[in-house]
């Protein structure tokens, strides 16, 4: 096993830790079983793009790091990192290469130009390499990137927030890194035994809910006075795992309200509220509308 096969199996475990999910509910969650996980995490085997997906979604974590180590570890595992030349054989003599003759004339340029190409090529494949490092250097946790060479200050990258407040509205907050320590205003269980909760980013200006156990054609509403955005369980996928509405502009003092729509003709939609800037509070619903 890599070292970078080593890493994504540690990193893979401590999210796994630190979002409280056992190898059941692991299970109950994704489409892998708990004797798959089981290779994953102790690195037996190498997992799929998805199944680090659906454990970053479940621990509500971005994903960019750990696709990043999984990219180079599956490298490293399907020998596509290394590429060695065949080792002569020791009792085979060294054949010295034949004098190459003068080229005819006429054929001098079209050789620059094909050594100015493969110039160009390795240049370029250096630059790809080194950004994959630069980049997983700044991924990689404190521990390991001090192992590593220091950068310089320059390097454009942080995990900033990419919109602030009215921006937010409507917008995934994953994908703008507004989903990186928010607060839980408010939770809430509906009648079915989902989850709902109300999030909050203190830098974006923004709130939005997420919801899990869900069913298929469940739906969840959010709003803070303006628009309402919305999210519905399409598939056996997003009720495995944690799905999010998108983002409505909130500021100190906003009243921000979800409502859960069960998928049955005959549930009731059940709602509740929560305060920006007030205690978490597990919440109580609010009366039908």
């Amino acid at each position: 096993m890599s070292t970078e096969h080593t890493r994504l199996a540690a990193a893979l475990r401590e999210l796994r830790a630190r979002a409280g999910l056992s190898l059941a509910a692991l299970a109950e969650r994704t489409p892998y079983s708990k004797s798959t996980w089981e290779r994953y995490l102790n690195g037996k085997s190498l997992p799929p793009r998805q199944a680090v997906q659906a454990l970053c979604r479940l621990a509500d974590e971005p994903d960019g790091r750990l696709l990043v180590l999984r990219e180079i570890a599956e490298s490293h595992w399907s020998g596509r990192a290394v590429t060695t030349a065949p080792a002569a054989s020791p009792d085979e003599p060294t054949r010295p290469h034949p004098q190459e003759l003068p080229p005819p004339d006429g054929t001098r340029r079209p050789r620059l130009r094909r050594s100015r190409l493969l110039v160009v090529l390795a240049a370029a494949y250096t630059v790809v390499v080194g950004g994959v490092a630069v980049l997983l250097f700044l991924l990689l946790p404190d521990s390991e990137a001090r192992e590593a060479e220091s950068l310089p200050a320059s390097v454009p990258f942080s995990f900033a927030p990419l919109c602030e407040g009215a921006a937010c509205e409507g917008q995934d907050p994953m994908r703008l890194i507004c989903g990186v320590g928010p607060d839980t205003l408010a939770s809430y269980r509906t009648a079915t035994g989902a989850h709902v909760e109300l999030r909050h980013s203190e830098k974006c200006g923004a709130s939005w809910a997420r919801t899990w156990a869900t069913g298929i054609g469940d739906r969840v509403d959010v709003t803070a006075g303006g628009p309402t955005h919305s999210v519905r369980i399409r598939d056996k996928e997003d009720a495995a795992t944690f799905v999010y509405t998108e983002m409505t502009e909130v500021h100190p003092g906003s009243t921000v309200r979800a409502c859960f729509r069960p998928a049955s003709a005959d549930g009731e939609r059940e709602c509740f509220e929560a305060r920006v800037g007030a205690a978490t509070t597990t919440a109580a619903p609010s009366a039908p509308q």
